[in-house]
């Protein structure tokens, strides 16, 4: 396993609940379950993604999981990649259209249930976010990394990238400071009603969601030793 991110590590300091071993537990069978029930709908998506993007039909990316660790995300495609010839070319430019509809009934996300399988991901969470922005963090805004990153999340069903980074990146450390079966559940239930109706798939001027840049007054997570459990 990769070692935790300096500002991040696990500490004794670090709040653990005592729900924490029955959610690993639930992740892994919920993860389970899910993948044997939406087999036939991945094998679905994969030949869509197929035959609109070519091959691969999954897209990697690395991100940061709990204590900052780097992991590989694994999802459906949904994005022509960048073309070197072309310069920098937005993330609009570049989803096609089954790519829109992957991204807005969020199908694309069912690969990242191995993740969840893996023990790299939760089924709820913060959502997974890239290893740069760990050096943009405030204090209190690290703390989102205390726990596994989520399929889905309380920032998920709030407004998704509807939302500022900052209304975002609150909501993820009171999920962790609050998190319990029964917020787990209503998340669950909430995600449902968001992925029907569609709700803040993107952000406003923005495909999908603009580059998490850092709080303006907000000072970075110090680089600290930290005794690790």
């Amino acid at each position: 396993m990769s070692e935790p991110h300096p500002a991040i590590a696990p500490s004794r300091s670090i709040r653990r609940a005592p729900y924490d071993r029955l959610k690993r537990l639930l992740d892994i069978v919920g993860a389970s379950l899910l993948l044997l029930l939406t087999a036939p709908l991945m094998a679905v998506v994969a030949l869509l993604v197929a035959v609109s993007l070519g091959r691969p039909v999954l897209f990697h990316q690395c991100r940061a999981g709990r204590y900052g660790r780097p992991f590989e995300l694994v999802k459906f495609r949904t994005m022509h990649p960048p073309a070197p010839d072309r310069g920098r070319v937005g993330d609009g430019d570049r989803l096609t259209p089954v790519g829109r509809w992957l991204r807005a009934t969020s199908l694309d996300e069912l690969p990242t249930l191995w993740n969840v399988l893996r023990g790299e991901m939760s089924l709820v969470g913060p959502r997974p976010l890239l290893p740069e922005y760990l050096e943009r963090y405030s204090p209190t805004q690290a703390r989102r990394h205390e726990v596994r990153p989520g399929v889905t999340g309380l920032a998920q069903v709030r407004g998704r990238n509807s939302l500022s980074w900052e209304d975002k990146l609150d909501l993820d450390v009171r999920y962790v400071d609050g998190r319990s079966l029964r917020v787990d559940l209503s998340i669950l239930a909430a995600t449902v009603r968001t992925v029907l109706r569609r709700e803040g798939i993107t952000a406003e001027g923005n495909a999908t969601a603009p580059e998490f840049l850092g709080t303006p007054g907000r000072t970075a997570p110090a680089q600290r030793d930290r005794t690790p459990v």
